[in-house]
């Protein structure tokens, strides 16, 4: 009688590996706007920004040292243009409870209306229009990151952002605010 032997070759592939080192976790808050303010997205205008309307508010640091902040927005009239800003507090029962626009670089006089200082260089600026149904995406991207604590909302504005000297900055009254952690983590 033969024996025969059998030998299973294994057969082994080698693959490159990729290893992904993530950045720290984006912030990333979505929430419905209601006229309380306890569920941290409040609308202080129901008929510009309604309640039930959602929002999506996102702060992803870039790899060049910077952050991109992305706003989606679902529900709001339709073609219409905002403002929209990060400020310094969390949302309150009062649209000014947000208190005034995060800068990276402090104006030393407030309320802030120089554009060395009120421009989308150094505030988080994303305004936007709406699509016919009422829905926008807009994002921001600058070159420094926020520091910690002391950026808690985005607000969302009556009109686009004014540019001229004594004006610059400003965006009409105060329509609805989200509170987002801004800067955690760092």
């Amino acid at each position: 009688m033969t024996y025969v032997s059998v030998v299973a070759a294994a057969v082994v592939a080698v693959v490159p590996t990729v290893v992904l080192v993530p950045q720290d976790d984006p912030v990333t808050v979505t929430k419905a706007f209601r006229a309380d303010v306890r569920d941290g997205a409040v609308t202080y205008d129901p008929d510009a920004v309604p309640e039930g309307a959602r929002v999506q508010v996102v702060e992803r640091e870039t790899s060049g040292g910077g952050t991109r902040f992305e706003l989606r927005l679902r529900g709001l009239p339709g073609n219409r243009t905002f403002g929209a800003h990060v400020h310094r507090e969390a949302c309150g029962s009062e649209p000014e409870d947000a208190g005034p626009h995060y800068q990276h670089v402090k104006d030393p006089v407030q309320p802030s209306v120089d554009p060395a200082y009120a421009n989308p260089r150094n505030e988080a600026w994303l305004d936007f229009t709406t699509d016919r149904r009422g829905d926008a995406r807009v994002e921001a991207t600058v070159t420094w990151r926020v520091r910690p604590g002391e950026a808690r909302s985005m607000v969302l504005h009556e009109h686009a952002t004014e540019t001229a000297r004594g004006r610059a900055g400003m965006a009409g009254e105060r329509l609805a605010c989200v509170t987002v952690p801004f800067g955690r983590g760092r």
